[in-house]
């Protein structure tokens, strides 16, 4: 996502050099997700790819953020839980992969006086995947690794304190895979897990000043 990373960096100084000494806010909020896999992660199981971790289809999940703002500039924590369907053997008989973990990062936004506020966002995730061979409980896990998450949206304030949040995010990372059976001293094979998600959820919005 190179030309993401580009387009990220040159919005940074733009937003930080019109930013405010006001507009400082916390929100805290909840999401339902709907997620699309791409690469190899969302690649048939008959195809000649040597993925351990493929045939995962749209997924649905939900999450929740904790945002701290200091005008055009400010940070974010969040959780998330997706579930995505699944056609192959390395799935249980519920045919899933269940994905979950947390991300960390920077959220940046123009410094408008407005309902309607949209924002930038870019931080590392550090997620792990669930799947389980035929219907064995003891099934496919993986580490929880590092990747990365981008993302763009809006909020939509209501009476000041009430936020309605849609977004959509793109999350990369190499997931190293444990697979039963195998020791623990072998090389631990990895993944491409990577995928899109829309979000839409509310937030509780409270301003302060400093």
């Amino acid at each position: 996502m190179p030309v993401a990373f580009k387009a990220f960096g040159l919005a940074l100084p733009l937003l930080l050099l019109s930013a405010p000494l006001s507009a400082q806010s916390f929100s805290i909020g909840l999401r339902g997700t709907g997620s699309f896999p791409t690469g190899a992660f969302a690649e048939d199981p008959s195809s000649t790819n040597n993925a351990l971790i493929q045939g995962a289809k749209a997924g649905f999940g939900y999450g929740a953020e904790v945002d701290l703002s200091l005008g055009a500039i400010g940070a974010y924590g969040s959780f998330d839980h997706i579930a995505f369907d699944c056609q192959t053997t390395a799935c249980s008989s519920s045919g899933e992969y269940t994905l979950q973990g947390v991300a960390v990062g920077l959220k940046l936004s123009p410094p408008v006086a407005s309902r309607f506020r949209h924002y930038l966002k870019a931080g590392v995730t550090f997620n792990d995947l669930k799947g389980g061979y035929g219907s064995s409980s003891s099934g496919l896990t993986t580490d929880r690794t590092p990747g990365f998450e981008l993302g763009a949206g809006a909020d939509y304030s209501l009476l000041g304190l009430l936020v309605i949040q849609p977004q959509l995010r793109y999350v990369g990372q190499n997931l190293k895979t444990n697979i039963p059976g195998v020791t623990v001293n072998a090389t631990k094979p990895e993944s491409g897990v990577n995928y899109f998600t829309f979000d839409l959820g509310a937030a509780l919005h409270l301003p302060f000043g400093l």
